[in-house]
C-alpha cells in the first residue's frame, strides 16, 4: 500500500530553504515540582501526532514539487524519559534541547521528559517547516489540556485543531477588495543591511548552544510600566536596548543607520484559527533606525517611530508573499530555491518575541510550571535571533548559536550591555 502524501506548503519550502541560515529547530523547556505520568503523556502524543500527520512525515525534496511522505511511527522514536542526577540536569536539558530533527526523518518532533528528584522538566523540540511559534504555544496548551481530561475525566484526547496548512488561509477574513489587494502585493519592501554581529570565527568544534538571560518579574514590570511613558510596548523596549547594545558590542559608528527584523504573526488578519492546521504564519517586519541617537532614549523613539509605521499598515506583514508564492509555482522547485534566494535577503539582526507562556495553560493536573522558554532556530554565523519569552512576569531572552566558547563569551557580554540599557531606560530620562 502506497504512504500517504502531503502537500509541501509555501512556508515548508521556505524553512526548507532557511537550511543555509539555521537548523530550524524551535525549543520548549517547561519545569514542574511534580511527576509527570508518563503512561497518560504517551497516550496524549500519539493521539495528537495521529491528528497532525506532519508531525510524523518525512519531507521530499525531489527538485520539482517536494512533498511529505506520512510514516508509520513508534512512541519510542518520539518519547524519552531519563531520571537523572540534580546536578547533571541543565547539561542534559542542554543536549536534548540542540539537538537537529533532518526534515528527512521519521518524526519531527521530539519530547523528553527528565525527571530529577520530585520534579519534571518536560522538553520539545520541533522542526520549524510543520509550525512556528505561535501554533507550537498552541499545540503545548492543547498537549496539556488533553492531557488533564485524559487523567481526569478519562477521555481520550480528541481536541486537537486541524484544517488547511496553506498560507493563504491568512486572506480568509478580508472583505473582497482587501483580499485582492493583498494578494497582489509582490513587492517586498524590506531592504537589506549589511552590518553583522561580532561572532568568534568559525572553528571546526563549532557547536549548536542555547545562551539564555533572565530579567526577573521585579525589573520586567517597570520595564513595562516605563514603556508606557514613552508610547512603548515591550517589544519596543527590548528593540531599542537590542540597537544600541549592538552598536557598543560591535564598535559601529553611532551615524550609521541599522535595521533589525521583528517576527510578525499573520493571525493577526484572521478572525478565527480553530479552522486551520498546525502550520506557519510569521512574517518579518523590518525595523530601522536612522542613527544610533546621542542616547538610549533617543533610540527608543527611532525604535517606537519604525514599529508604528509597520503598524499603520492593514496589510502587515503580507508584503512579497504572492511573489513568493509565484517563484514556487512558475519554475521547478530547485530553480525556484536559487531565483528566491537572489531576491531574498536573510536578515542579519532578528528579533522574535514569541510573547507570554500562560502557566494556567500549561498546567498539568493542577501543576503550574515552575519556570520556562521557549526560543527559535539555532542560527548559524554571522546571523543571530534573539527569542523572548515571558512566564509570571519573568522575561527569558534566549540566542540559539553554532558557535564556540569565545562565541558564548561575546552573546554573555551582549546580554550584559542589554541588561544595562534596560536598566538606563527603567530609570527614566529625566
Amino acid at each position: 500500500m502506497e504512504k500517504k502524501k502531503l502537500k509541501a506548503e509555501l512556508w515548508d519550502k521556505m524553512h526548507y530553504l532557511f537550511r543555509d541560515y539555521n537548523d530550524r529547530m524551535v525549543h520548549l523547556e517547561l519545569e514542574y515540582d511534580y511527576k509527570i505520568d508518563i503512561d497518560a503523556l504517551k497516550t496524549v502524543i500519539i493521539c495528537f501526532f495521529e491528528k497532525i500527520p506532519v508531525l510524523h512525515s518525512s519531507f521530499t525534496d525531489n527538485h520539482i514539487s517536494p512533498y511529505w511522505t506520512v510514516n508509520n511511527y513508534t512512541i519510542d522514536e518520539i518519547l524519552t524519559v531519563k531520571d537523572i542526577d540534580e546536578s547533571d540536569i541543565a547539561q542534559e536539558v542542554d543536549s536534548f534541547l540542540t539537538q537537529y530533527i533532518p526534515p528527512e526523518a521519521n518524526v519531527q518532533m521530539k519530547v523528553g521528559v527528565f525527571y530529577h528528584g520530585d520534579k519534571s522538566t518536560l522538553c520539545i523540540v520541533e522542526n520549524h517547516m510543520c509550525m512556528d511559534g505561535g501554533d507550537f504555544k498552541y499545540f503545548c496548551k492543547s498537549l496539556c489540556e488533553n492531557y488533564n481530561k485524559y487523567i481526569d475525566e478519562k477521555v481520550t484526547p480528541i481536541d486537537v485543531r486541524s484544517g488547511s496548512r496553506s498560507y493563504q488561509t491568512v486572506y480568509n477574513d478580508f472583505k473582497p477588495s482587501d483580499k485582492k489587494a493583498a494578494e497582489n502585493l509582490y513587492k517586498n519592501i524590506n531592504k537589506s543591511d549589511n552590518h553583522r554581529f561580532p561572532f568568534a570565527e568559525a572553528t571546526a568544534e563549532d557547536k549548536s548552544f542555547i545562551a539564555k538571560r533572565i530579567i526577573p518579574a521585579e525589573k520586567f514590570l517597570k520595564i513595562k510600566t516605563e514603556g508606557k511613558k514613552y508610547g512603548a510596548t515591550i517589544n519596543d523596549m527590548i528593540m531599542a536596548a537590542y540597537f544600541y547594545s549592538i552598536y557598543e558590542l560591535a564598535g559601529y559608528d553611532e551615524s550609521e543607520s541599522m535595521c533589525i527584523s521583528s517576527a510578525i504573526d499573520l493571525r493577526r488578519h484572521k478572525k478565527n484559527i480553530e479552522d486551520s492546521g498546525y502550520t506557519n504564519h510569521t512574517a518579518w517586519m523590518q525595523c530601522k533606525i536612522p542613527e544610533r541617537g546621542k542616547d538610549i532614549f533617543a533610540t527608543l523613539q527611532y525604535s517606537v517611530r519604525s514599529a508604528n509605521q509597520f503598524k499603520q499598515d492593514k496589510f502587515m506583514g503580507l508584503h512579497g508573499l504572492p511573489l513568493l508564492s509565484l517563484g514556487y509555482k512558475i519554475m521547478p522547485h530547485a530553480a525556484s530555491e536559487e531565483i528566491i534566494k537572489i531576491g531574498y535577503s536573510n536578515p542579519y539582526f532578528a528579533m522574535s518575541n514569541i510573547g507570554i507562556l500562560e502557566t494556567d495553560k500549561l498546567a498539568l493536573q493542577g501543576h503550574e510550571p515552575v519556570n520556562g522558554f521557549m526560543s527559535g532556530a539555532v542560527k548559524y554565523k554571522p546571523f543571530i535571533l534573539l527569542s523572548a519569552t515571558t512566564m509570571r512576569n519573568v522575561l527569558t531572552l534566549s540566542v540559539c548559536c553554532r558557535g564556540n566558547e569565545e562565541d558564548k563569551n561575546i552573546i554573555n557580554k551582549f546580554f550584559d550591555l542589554i541588561e544595562k540599557n534596560l536598566d538606563k531606560l527603567i530609570a527614566g530620562n529625566d
